[in-house]
């Protein structure tokens, strides 16, 4: 072996060695109360399980997003927002409003049959407003 990695490997060792004596050395400022109980653990308050239709939209893309993640999301000229972001909104109406039905809420989507797409853009909402619905239902009976 030449010098340097003879040098090298001495250092590792040091410092490998003098790093558990450090923390032998200086235990923790509170150990507990005796009993064996570490401190006091306070969670964060729990956060709504999904946001409410006036929630920004990073906020409703992460809680919904999952249920419109086939829509597209470039802009069609002369619509309001993309279609991943109407599929959005549309989810969180449904969430927030039980007496509103998936296909009540989708009814301003298009019926109309694009060729090499799966459904319309009115029954893919459809269809995820009821998979939303029934997964908070499914949250609902966990609690």
């Amino acid at each position: 072996m030449k010098l340097r990695t003879k040098v090298a490997a001495a250092l590792t060792a040091l410092v490998l060695a003098a790093v558990p004596a450090t923390v032998l050395a200086n235990p923790p400022a509170d150990p507990g109360n005796g009993n064996g109980s570490g401190p006091e653990y306070n969670p964060a308050p729990e956060k709504p399980a999904t946001p409410g239709p006036h929630a920004s939209l990073p906020e409703k893309a992460k809680a919904y997003g999952v249920y419109c993640r086939g829509e597209s999301k470039k802009h069609v000229a002369g619509k309001k927002g993309t279609p991943f972001s109407q599929c959005v909104n549309t989810m969180a109406k449904v969430a927030t409003n039980e007496q509103l039905t998936p296909s009540e809420a989708c009814k301003a989507m298009s019926k109309k049959h694009v060729k090499g797409e799966k459904g319309t853009a009115f029954s893919r909402c459809v269809s995820a407003g009821a998979k939303l619905r029934k997964h908070q239902h499914e949250e609902e009976q966990q609690a």
